[in-house]
């Protein structure tokens, strides 16, 4: 059974750091790309940042180039998102995505 399961998100003041995590079980990070995706209520899910199965040449959404950094343990099978300088616009829910299966979600706020 494949399970995707956020962690790590919360209430953070502006400028602040969150690390997000990402445990998967039923198939191996090694393999698969993985992506973060994000959303706010009303709007369209937006995609953030994916790392390929070898973790090299990663990619990110323009709006967090420089402040987010994707990054996986592939023997623990956890994927990450470090996110630095937090701003208010950062606020969603944050999901993790690999293959066609997404996690439930984590929220962030970032507020003061």
């Amino acid at each position: 059974q494949v399970q995707l399961v956020e962690s790590g998100g919360g209430l953070v003041q502006p400028g602040g750091s969150l690390r997000l995590s990402c445990a998967v079980s039923g198939f191996l990070l090694r393999y698969t790309t993985m992506s973060w995706y994000r959303q706010v209520p009303g709007q369209e899910r937006e995609w953030v940042a994916s790392s390929t199965s070898v973790g090299v040449d990663p990619q990110y959404a323009d709006f967090v180039k420089g402040r987010f950094t994707i990054s996986r343990d592939n023997v623990k099978n956890i994927l990450y998102l470090h996110m630095n300088s937090l701003q208010p616009e950062d606020t969603a829910m944050y999901y993790c995505r690999g293959r066609t299966y997404w996690g439930q979600g984590t929220q962030v706020t970032v507020s003061s």
